[in-house]
């Protein structure tokens, strides 16, 4: 029988909050404006509904991340611009700085955890990231399994199997001359 597992809201609320303070860093913003920068970033994948969002603004305020100003409205009511606290600028860094394994080998969280990256200003520090996420790229992996030796696409017979290897194994090889490229200018 299959059961349908609860999403680990935990995990799911950090990338959401990554993603607020995230963009929070750059500039302020409304919460509308925000959710429809979120949504370009993940909105393919997850996308943001506002009883998700307003939650995770609230919980950064209380943590005294992000702060909360009204403004007029220029037609409508007036908005709310939110702005990232000094502790929220240090919060970012520490969780750019330090995420967690699956950060780093989940596309999707890598992916907003990178979007973020640049406002790690050390380079040592962005480098230390990079380097996970070769070595995760550099261990031999596969979808498919003969026993416990992963199969290569050439192998299999199934043309749609063959398509998901050839697909993920391109990227990885784009991604791992990235990741190097990358290093080699961090290092200087």
């Amino acid at each position: 029988m299959y059961t349908r597992r609860a999403p680990d809201v935990r995990q799911n609320a950090g990338m959401l909050e990554l993603a607020i303070l995230g963009f929070l860093y750059d500039a302020p913003l409304h919460g509308y404006e925000l959710r429809k920068r979120i949504t370009a970033l993940t909105g393919h994948v997850k996308p943001i509904a506002e009883s998700t969002l307003y939650p995770a603004i609230k919980r950064l305020e209380k943590a005294g991340l992000l702060e909360r100003a009204t403004e007029p409205g220029s037609v409508a009511a007036p908005r709310h611009v939110l702005t990232l606290t000094e502790d929220g600028r240090r919060d970012l860094r520490r969780r750019l700085a330090e995420p967690v394994q699956r950060d780093i080998t989940d596309e999707n969280r890598w992916f907003t955890l990178l979007a973020f990256l640049r406002h790690l200003d050390d380079a040592a520090a962005q480098a230390a990231v990079l380097r996970r996420r070769l070595a995760f790229l550099e261990e031999p992996a596969s979808f498919f399994h003969e026993g416990d030796r992963p199969l290569r696409a050439e192998e299999l017979d199934d043309p749609f199997r063959r398509g998901i290897l050839t697909i993920a194994r391109a990227t990885s090889r784009a991604e791992l001359t990235w990741l190097r490229d990358t290093l080699t200018s961090l290092d200087g």
